[in-house]
């Protein structure tokens, strides 16, 4: 996944030279929620809150810090969702999960799985865990969804609704690739893409 990880990091550098994080989140986050409701819509989704949530994944993971955010004791930055679960749940770890901070890493796990096995689909399937992404995303946001039910928390139902259609969404946003960041023929699959998002937020985020 280190392709995954360098053109990230590019994108998150272009996102601090082009000015304040908070500004050109919220910006970046409008590109994203343009694509999503275009593509989407393409495919007869029109649920305006899978969307939003969809763009803010894909705003958040535009910084590597939020896409690896699980480390190993030693600071090494975990891609594999078996390592996650497993650093998450080692038996050697005798603490009980508070129940927010599982909430919080069953919720990175299904947004996750979402984002890999949706925008670098191709990398998931050389590495031959396609499926397993496609499990472990169902099972976190279900999780997120019956926590939430436990918490009272309002939103259950949006997890709810991504557990149960996982693939689906996770298949919209290969679409969303394929449609609107088609790369060159003999390029990189995700060279469009980059060029795309860089050249948006150069004209965009330039402003202020």
């Amino acid at each position: 996944m280190n392709v995954v990880y360098f053109l990230f990091a590019h994108l998150a550098s272009i996102i601090r030279v082009m000015g304040k994080m908070i500004v050109s989140n919220d910006r970046l986050k409008s590109f994203f929620l343009q694509c999503a409701q275009q593509s989407f819509h393409e495919l007869g989704l029109n649920d305006s809150v899978i969307t939003d949530y969809v763009a803010s994944v894909l705003t958040t993971f535009a910084r590597t810090d939020h896409l690896y955010r699980v480390r190993t004791p030693k600071g090494r930055h975990l891609n594999s969702v078996v390592e996650m679960l497993s650093a998450y749940l080692n038996p050697a770890d005798q603490l009980q999960h508070p129940v927010q901070r599982e909430r919080e890493f069953r919720k990175y796990v299904g947004d996750y799985t979402l984002f890999m096995s949706g925008l670098f689909r191709t990398h998931v399937e050389q590495d031959g865990v396609l499926d397993y992404y496609f499990s472990e995303g169902r099972r976190s946001y279900l999780k997120v969804s019956e926590l939430d039910v436990a918490l009272y928390h309002t939103g259950f139902l949006l997890f709810q609704e991504l557990s149960k259609n996982f693939e689906y969404y996770s298949g919209a946003l290969d679409y969303m690739r394929k449609a609107y960041f088609a790369p060159l023929p003999g390029e990189d699959p995700f060279g469009q893409f980059l060029r795309n998002v860089e050249g948006w937020m150069k004209t965009n985020l330039s402003d202020n």
